[in-house]
């Protein structure tokens, strides 16, 4: 390529030299543009690559981040390096320990022991005199309380038999529950049905405890499976009883998790009030398995649940879990400083000390003002979080059908927007919980039956674990002991829940 000076020379003396220059310097030109457009193209390239790992490595960042503590993960994901515990609830000015007033609980004598031990003055410990015929001044009670040797007690039923004159032969009857030659009674069954169901100890070591505490020296593990199918079918009358009035309630809460059983994973859903618990096995976690059970479907009270889709798109009105939002929220605040969280978190627990404390005042619901001011500051946080996260579509790649991607937290701004009437309902209704806790802790336990005995060998069982467990746990929200309600199963007359809908 010749210089500037040079061309210059050349156009002035040889035009058509001059036309070959600019020609050659027009394909130069038009080269270094083509250079220029592909290291363009390649930068652009390279900063959405540059991007994409940004926001990979932010989210791998958040994935590490989350534990029980500020997602839906269980306690259990922690792993041995658990988060330090951060209770949102403000400290209290009380001591710790029980509050005076607070009724304790301690061993009181009984007015009739069933056995008693005299201890006589035999001589007088000073002149040593016999006092052995002489009436006490006073007698000094002191009782033990302790188990009595591991016996069975045997009853032996005999019936009579009696030919009459006629020929006739006459037979004694056997009671209604005496079916068998040699069987054991009620009390064993209710014993082993309420460990195994509801203590959850695992079949083998549950045949121990029943041999060495309770002196059944042949107890098996196939005699255990067969009580807890007796009980189940005694059970099904109430377990069908138990789903038609949680049908009927004004509030439940509803909750899903999943259980193994016969090698594959099932889903166990739980209906929840504060006087009934009905639970309901299936293949499906979702809509299929809600239809099943057929109480969303005809629901007609408020169901109070996560921010499942499947519970949203049934017609009833619906009352969204606050426990579950906070986690979240508490995400945000924490790993992504997002300031309208922490300010969303303090003030849905302002809300709710105001409802606790109206509660116990004895109100029925929050004055209209407060209502008011507290719904118009929700609905301020909300925008203030809009501001702070303006729409961005995560991804510059082709468009895809469905709804465009978005940060999480403009996820939950929309969910915060548009179901403010089920986040708020504990605000407007006492009768709503807060959260769902409820449900959430009737199926605790079935999370720890899994863990400590594994799968379910067939569905039956699983069917029969449910229905024995939802009667228990509606026993007790009922004020009734556990062991006496299974008892009461064998004796023909099961505990039956009243038509509290509350």
């Amino acid at each position: 390529m010749i210089g500037y000076e040079q061309a210059l020379a050349v156009c002035r003396t040889d035009p058509e030299a001059a036309a070959r220059l600019l020609c050659e310097f027009s394909r130069e030109l038009d080269q270094l543009k083509a250079e220029v457009a592909t290291l363009k193209a390649e930068n652009a390239a390279l900063r959405r690559d540059c991007q994409s790992l940004r926001d990979e490595l932010q989210a791998l960042k958040e994935k590490v981040a989350k534990d029980s503590h500020n997602s839906s993960k269980p306690p259990s994901s922690d792993g041995l390096c658990k988060p330090k515990p951060k209770s949102l609830r403000p400290p209290s000015n009380r001591p710790t320990g029980g509050q005076p007033g607070h009724p304790g609980k301690t061993l009181r004598m009984v007015a009739m022991p069933d056995i008693t031990v005299r201890r006589p003055v035999e001589r007088c410990s000073g002149c040593g005199r016999s006092l052995a015929k002489q009436p006490p001044d006073r007698v000094e009670r002191r009782q033990v309380f302790d188990l009595p040797d591991p016996k069975l007690w045997v009853t032996e039923h005999q019936a009579e038999v009696k030919t009459c004159a006629c020929g006739c032969i006459n037979r004694a009857t056997f009671p209604p529950e005496v079916v068998a030659p040699v069987q054991y009674g009620p009390r064993v069954k209710s014993a082993a049905v309420y460990l195994r169901n509801y203590q959850l100890l695992p079949s083998d070591r549950l045949t121990e405890i029943m041999r060495d505490l309770l002196g059944c020296e042949s107890f098996s593990e196939g005699a255990l499976a067969n009580f807890g199918a007796d009980c189940s079918r005694r059970l099904e009358p109430v377990d069908t009883l138990i789903r038609d009035l949680t049908a009927k309630a004004e509030v439940a809460g509803f909750d899903e998790t999943g259980v193994r059983a016969i090698g594959s994973l099932h889903w166990l859903h739980t209906v929840s009030t504060r006087w009934l618990t009905w639970y309901f096995a299936h293949k499906r976690r979702g809509r299929e398995a809600m239809n099943a059970a057929d109480i969303l479907p005809d629901f007609r009270g408020r169901a109070v649940h996560d921010f499942w889709d499947s519970y949203i798109t049934f017609d009833c009105n619906h009352a969204f879990c606050n426990a579950h939002l906070l986690r979240e929220l508490i995400f945000l605040w924490e790993e992504q400083n997002q300031q309208w969280a922490k300010t969303m978190i303090d003030h849905l627990l302002t809300i709710k000390t105001a409802v606790d404390t109206a509660r116990e005042v004895g109100l029925a619901t929050l004055p209209t003002e407060d209502l008011d001011r507290f719904h118009k500051r929700y609905l301020r946080i909300v925008e203030a979080g809009y501001a702070q996260n303006p729409f961005m579509e995560l991804s510059a790649g082709p468009k895809r059908r469905g709804r465009r991607k978005q940060s999480k937290a403009r996820n939950l701004l929309d969910r915060f927007r548009n179901h403010h009437d089920g986040i708020l309902a504990f605000m407007r209704d006492f009768s709503v919980p807060f959260d769902n806790n409820l449900a959430e802790r009737d199926l605790r336990m079935m999370k720890l039956r899994q863990k400590i005995s594994g799968t379910f060998r067939s569905f039956d069982a699983l069917v029969d674990f449910c229905r024995i467990r939802g009667y228990v746990s509606t026993a007790r929200k009922n004020g009734i002991n556990a062991l006496d309600a299974l008892r009461r199963v064998f004796l023909g007359d099961p505990f039956l829940p009243a038509g509290n809908t509350s």
